[in-house]
């Protein structure tokens, strides 16, 4: 890999803290947050806290197939996240547990997560997009913020000195760093910014983390953040992951994402995750609101 400035390996290293979470009772754990981070809990990182809180409860070579989970309120950053599990089933082959995450008595997430023993049979996968191109064709995103400078959107200028432990490369500019209106599907590639440990779960966590990452900007993109209604907002409903394979996060893996539908306030999005060599490592759909500002954002949660 590339050398990695120091803050980047700290910031990396902060990302992989937040994930081991702080068994505090059976079942019950603490997840901390990023210090002093505007707005809202970023939902990556709710799901990915989620998931290790149930891979603690299960048995060893058990592995996460699936996730499926539901944002139910804002989480707020300036209070810890507590994750309850419910052991809802153990069988021979299938493991199912439901984690509530809570702050403050209210739950703000809820997910259900299956697991499945080590198991053969038939395999058969889609192609990677043969249009993709090379993660380094693709500037990064620093590149990328520093060409804009002030073109930028303001909401983003905070984050042009930012550490980031997550390299990810769009092919497409997305709506956020102040791309227009386009059609069809993107391409990200991305990696952790340096190599870390063997620990599988540690590689599904921060996998499940960046899932979150600009998948809804897709169903922004036909519209544009201006859209004819006005300024768009943008909350996460829902999040689902299929883990077909094992994967490493600090391997170049592409993200190839497109938005089939959006209507009534709602966007759908969905991805397909592949490492270079072409393999399907995991799919991810996901549904967000989207509505005008100025429109009660808290109508529907």
């Amino acid at each position: 890999m590339t050398k990695v400035s120091s803050e980047n390996s700290l910031a990396l290293k902060g990302l992989l803290d937040r994930l081991a979470l702080e068994e505090i009772d059976a079942d019950v754990y603490r997840g901390q947050n990023v210090p002093n981070r505007p707005g809202r809990l970023f939902g990556g990182q709710v799901a990915a806290q989620a998931l290790v809180a149930a891979c603690r409860t299960v048995e060893p070579g058990l592995r996460a197939h699936s996730l499926h989970g539901y944002f139910l309120r804002p989480g707020d950053p300036k209070h810890p996240v507590l994750y309850t599990v419910d052991r809802i089933r153990d069988g021979r082959s299938f493991t199912t547990r439901r984690v509530v995450a809570l702050q403050r008595g209210r739950a703000i997430f809820n997910t259900s997560i299956s697991f499945q023993i080590e198991e053969t049979g038939y395999e058969h996968q889609m192609p990677m997009p043969a249009d993709a191109p090379d993660p380094e064709s693709i500037p990064t995103t620093r590149e990328r913020m520093a060409k804009l400078g002030k073109k930028l959107p303001e909401m983003m200028q905070k984050f042009m000195d930012a550490p980031n432990p997550i390299d990810m490369r769009h092919s497409k500019l997305p709506t956020f760093y102040g791309g227009g209106r386009s059609e069809g599907p993107n391409h990200a590639w991305f990696r952790v910014c340096e190599r870390i440990g063997d620990d599988p779960l540690e590689h599904q966590a921060l996998l499940t983390y960046i899932t979150d990452m600009s998948l809804l900007d897709n169903v922004v993109r036909p519209h544009g953040r201006e859209g004819e209604r006005g300024p768009l907002m943008m909350a996460s409903l829902d999040h689902s992951i299929w883990f077909h394979r094992p994967v490493r996060v600090d391997d170049w893996l592409l993200y190839a994402t497109d938005s089939p539908a959006a209507n009534g306030a709602r966007g759908f999005a969905r991805g397909t995750i592949y490492t270079r060599e072409g393999l399907l490592v995991a799919s991810v759909a996901q549904e967000g609101l989207m509505r005008p500002v100025g429109e009660p954002e808290d109508r529907s949660l």
